[in-house]
C-alpha cells in the first residue's frame, strides 16, 4: 500500500507532537500497512486514512472523550469493543493532540518504560 501525501503528511505531524511531549522509545513504522507510532513493538497510534487516526486506548476511557468531544472523536463499528479511538486528525489540536499520545503512549508502553517517563 503506497503512503499517499496527506498519510504522509499525518504521519509527520504525529512524529513532530510525540517528539515535542518527550515520549521515549518511539518507533516510526507500520500497522496494518499504514504509517504507525509504536513502544516495544506496539503500534499507540496509526493513520487509517487522509482524515482519520486511531490511538490505541482503553474501552473505558475511549467512551468518556467520545462523550466529551464527539467532533473530534467517534466511533465506527469496526472499532466497537477494541482499545483503539478513531479521530478525526483536522478536528483535534496539537495540544489536544499531545494529551491523547501520551495516554495512548502510557496505554501500550512496557510497564518500565511507563514507570521511568511517569517519574519525570
Amino acid at each position: 500500500m503506497a503512503v499517499s501525501i496527506e498519510t504522509d503528511a499525518i504521519s509527520q505531524r504525529l512524529q513532530r507532537v510525540a517528539a515535542q511531549a518527550g515520549l521515549p522509545e518511539v518507533e516510526v513504522s507500520t500497522h496494518y500497512g499504514t504509517p504507525a507510532l509504536k513502544v516495544g513493538g506496539k503500534a499507540f497510534v496509526s493513520v487509517k486514512n487522509g482524515e482519520t487516526i486511531v490511538l490505541a486506548l482503553p474501552i473505558d476511557r475511549k467512551e468518556q472523550l467520545i462523550e466529551m468531544a464527539p467532533e473530534i472523536y467517534f466511533q465506527s463499528d469496526h472499532y466497537v469493543g477494541w482499545p483503539a479511538l478513531p479521530t478525526r486528525i483536522d478536528a483535534i489540536g496539537d495540544e489536544e493532540l499531545q494529551l491523547r499520545l501520551i495516554e495512548a503512549w502510557q496505554f501500550r508502553a512496557p510497564k518500565t518504560l511507563r514507570a521511568a517517563f511517569d517519574a519525570c
